[in-house]
C-alpha cells in the first residue's frame, strides 16, 4: 500500500472534492469586505433550495452540535416542556441539550436501529399537548436509520402546536429535504457529512413560525442568538467572525450540487445504500437496520459471530488505509459502520467492500472473496444514476 493513500469511509468527517480545496485555498478576504457580503449572500441564496426552504438559513461558525445548541436555546425558555426522539447516540445528545438547560425534557426512547413507532409518538404527542417543541434526529449517524420525517413533522403538527426541531446533520445534502412543505420549524445540519466540507459551519433553518417563538422567547445565549445573525443577514454578514475560507469551500459545494441536480445526488446516495447493503448481507454478515430504516448515507454492520468488530477496523485501517467508524455507546464493540455521503460514488463502494472483504478473511472469518463486490456491481449494473453514464 501507499504510505499516504487512505480511504475515509466514515459518516463524518468525510472526503474533500479536490475542487472544494482549492476553492478553500483562495487568498483570504476581509469577513467584513464587499467581496466577503457578497460570497455570503450567493452562498446563502443557494442553502435554501438543498433545505427545501425560501426562508433564510444561517451559517454559524461551529460544529453541528453547536447549530442543536442553537435551536434549543433560541425557541426555548427555560422550565419549558419538550418531546426528545432518542432513537441513539444523537438523539441523546439532543436530549442532554435540552436537560443542560434546564428543560421538561420528555425522552421517547426509541430501540436502537429501529424508526420511532407512529403509535407511540402520536399517544405521547397527546399526553404532553403542552410541549413547546418537538426535537428529532432525521438521520441517526450511531444507527444508519432515516427517520420518515416528514411523517412525523405531521403528526406533531396534528396533535400539538408544538414547534418541529430537526437534526439533519449528517444527511441534508445527501437526502431530500423539503423544510417548507414539510412544515419544519427548525432544521440544521453541519458543514463535514453530506456537504463534503471540513468539520467548522453549522447551517440552521428558521421557519416563520419559528420566528415569532425566538422574538417572544430571546435567546440565553451570546454567540447562538439567532436575532443577531438575522440583523446581519441581509447585509451579507455574520454577527462575529466567520470561517471564510469554509464559506469559500461551501460555494463550490454548491456549485457541485446544481450541476449534479439534486434529484441526481438524491439518487447517487440511493443505489450507494443499496450496493452496500447488497454487498455486507452476499458475505454473510447481519444489518443492523431493516431495509425500510436505512440510511442513504451511512450502514451499520453488527459483523459476523466470531468478529471482533474493533479489531477488524483497526487492520482495514493499517493494512489498507480503509477507515470505518465504530458503534457508540451501547453499541460500541459490536458494530461497524461505513459512510456512503457526500463525495462518494458507487466506484468507492465497491473498492470499500473488496477491502472489507480482504480483511474479513485476514481476522479469519470465512467469506468467499468477491461475493460482496459482485453482488454491489449488479445493483449497479441495474440501477445506474445518469451521473454515471
Amino acid at each position: 500500500m501507499l504510505h499516504d493513500q487512505t480511504f475515509l469511509r466514515t459518516p463524518g468527517p468525510t472526503p474533500i472534492p479536490q475542487r472544494v480545496t482549492h476553492a478553500m485555498n483562495q487568498p483570504m478576504i476581509g469577513h467584513r469586505s464587499k467581496s466577503f457580503a457578497q460570497l455570503f449572500k450567493d452562498t446563502s441564496t443557494r442553502l435554501k433550495p438543498i433545505f427545501g426552504t425560501d426562508q433564510p438559513v444561517y451559517v454559524l461558525t461551529s460544529s453541528g452540535t453547536g447549530a442543536l445548541e442553537t435551536a434549543v436555546d433560541n425557541v426555548t425558555s427555560k422550565g419549558d416542556k419538550v418531546i426528545v426522539v432518542v432513537a441513539g447516540a444523537f438523539g441523546d445528545r439532543f436530549a442532554s441539550i435540552c436537560e443542560k438547560h434546564e428543560l421538561s425534557t420528555v425522552r421517547l426512547d426509541v430501540p436502537w436501529g429501529e424508526s420511532v413507532n407512529q403509535d407511540l409518538l402520536t399517544a405521547t404527542l397527546r399526553e404532553h399537548q403542552d410541549a413547546t417543541a418537538v426535537l428529532v434526529t432525521y438521520n441517526e449517524t450511531s444507527t444508519g436509520v432515516l427517520q420518515p420525517i416528514d411523517e412525523i413533522a405531521e403528526l406533531v403538527q396534528t396533535h400539538t402546536n408544538a414547534l418541529t426541531v430537526v437534526d439533519g446533520v449528517s444527511c441534508i445534502g445527501g437526502v431530500p429535504a423539503y423544510m417548507d412543505r414539510w412544515d419544519i420549524d427548525i432544521l440544521v445540519t453541519g458543514s463535514q457529512k453530506a456537504m463534503m466540507l471540513p468539520a467548522g459551519l453549522a447551517f440552521v433553518g428558521v421557519s416563520k413560525r419559528a420566528w415569532e417563538r425566538i422574538q417572544a422567547n430571546g435567546s440565553s445565549s451570546f454567540y447562538f442568538d439567532l436575532q443577531q445573525y438575522d440583523k446581519q443577514y441581509e447585509n451579507g454578514m455574520t454577527p462575529y467572525t466567520p470561517a471564510v475560507s469554509l464559506i469559500q469551500g461551501l460555494q463550490e459545494v454548491c456549485a457541485m450540487l446544481e450541476e449534479e441536480t439534486l434529484p441526481e445526488v438524491y439518487k447517487r446516495h440511493e443505489v450507494m445504500k443499496n450496493m452496500t447493503r447488497a454487498g455486507i448481507r452476499a458475505l454473510g454478515l447481519p444489518l443492523l437496520t431493516s431495509d425500510e430504516d436505512a440510511s442513504p448515507t451511512v450502514t451499520s454492520v453488527k459483523g459476523a459471530e466470531d468478529l471482533d468488530v474493533d479489531a477488524f477496523r483497526n487492520h482495514v485501517r493499517d493494512r489498507f488505509g480503509l477507515s470505518l467508524a465504530g458503534g457508540q455507546k451501547q453499541l460500541k464493540g459490536q458494530i461497524f459502520r461505513i459512510g456512503h455521503m457526500g463525495y462518494c460514488s458507487p466506484v468507492d463502494i465497491i473498492t470499500t467492500l473488496s477491502m472489507i472483504e480482504m480483511g474479513l478473511v485476514e481476522c479469519g472469518i470465512n467469506i468467499e472473496l468477491g461475493a460482496g463486490v459482485k453482488a454491489a456491481q449488479e445493483v449497479l449494473i441495474n440501477d445506474v444514476p445518469s451521473t454515471s453514464k
